[in-house]
């Protein structure tokens, strides 16, 4: 009897360890069938841990910074374009253009539309020059520096035609363009009936200032220091767009016309820059204006709401 007692109770211990060992291997098989068991903590498993380890998920992406600053510039362009169009609804015709030298984006309304130069001209007058000076490897005489200053300076018509003669008038004038990039621009025998577009004169300012364009370091310098320094109440236009310590130039034309009826043609081309952070050039052209005045506020609203909306 008491043998029989002893087995029963070495089956019934046997019983209850290999209840824990299935008990235990519930637990570690999460796919056993009634889905009761749980994985046991990493800290409580025994033997090597075969199951794969989870995979991070990819990481999101989204529009490169080239993208969105083309987006954002998209955004300026447009909001931009339907301010001139409700502004020029209740103002004489203008055209305006600006060239970003640091970013090389161009911005253009009606940029192909030809006006008179009236005295923008003599930019290209004095680039001439001093693309002639160049060729014949000798500085600019006494003489014509002295008509430049007055040309770009007090915007002085007798110089102008004194140093447009000396170019060899309409033809090399025409010849010189070509030199500059300017495929929009026609030379007139009156120099002032010059018809121009906005893209050909920032092109222009652009060529003044290139360093691997046709003008070499000492023209550049000289083309700057002229336009940098017109007299004061020729000081307007471009200049109007400038921020404190920033610099500019600028060249100012304004004419009447009979063919216009008396009306008057008011237009600006200049720069501005500020060390690394800033290198624009503007040219806003107008015909029709009632005043000088008038074209005046024209030519500076219009170039101040380039500054607003495309934030150079």
């Amino acid at each position: 009897m008491r043998r029989t007692q002893l087995w029963i109770f070495a089956v019934a211990a046997l019983v209850i360890v290999g209840g824990v060992s299935l008990v235990g291997l519930g637990m570690q098989d999460g796919g056993s069938a009634g889905g009761g068991g749980g994985v046991l903590p990493r800290s409580l498993t025994f033997g090597d841990d075969s199951s794969p380890t989870p995979k991070a998920s990819p990481t999101p992406t989204g529009p490169s910074p080239e993208e969105l600053a083309a987006r954002e510039r998209a955004k300026r362009v447009k909001a931009l374009d339907a301010a001139l169009k409700k502004y020029a609804k209740s103002s004489p015709e203008f055209s305006v253009a600006v060239l970003d030298k640091k970013t090389g984006e161009r911005y253009s309304y009606r940029g192909s539309e030809k006006y008179d130069t009236a005295s923008i001209v003599k930019v290209q007058v004095l680039a001439c020059m001093l693309l002639q000076a160049q060729d014949d490897d000798r500085d600019l005489s006494s003489s014509q520096l002295a008509l430049a200053k007055r040309m770009i300076r007090l915007s002085d018509n007798n110089a102008t035609t004194s140093l447009f003669v000396q170019l060899g008038k309409v033809s090399a004038v025409s010849k010189c363009n070509k030199r500059l990039g300017l495929k929009q621009t026609v030379v007139s025998s009156s120099w002032g009936l010059t018809r121009t577009t906005v893209d050909d004169q920032v092109r222009l300012l652009s060529e003044l200032v290139d360093t691997k364009g046709p003008l070499d370091k000492d023209s550049r310098k000289l083309a700057f220091t002229l336009m940098n320094t017109v007299d004061d109440t020729q000081d307007w236009g471009v200049p109007s767009v400038a921020k404190s310590g920033e610099t500019t130039t600028v060249k100012n034309g304004w004419d009447t016309r009979s063919a216009d009826g008396g009306l008057w043609a008011v237009n600006t081309v200049g720069r501005i820059t500020a060390d690394d952070d800033v290198d624009i050039s503007v040219a806003v052209l107008s015909h029709n204006n009632q005043s000088m005045d008038g074209g005046i506020t024209l030519v500076q609203k219009v170039a101040k709401m380039t500054r607003q909306y495309l934030k150079y």
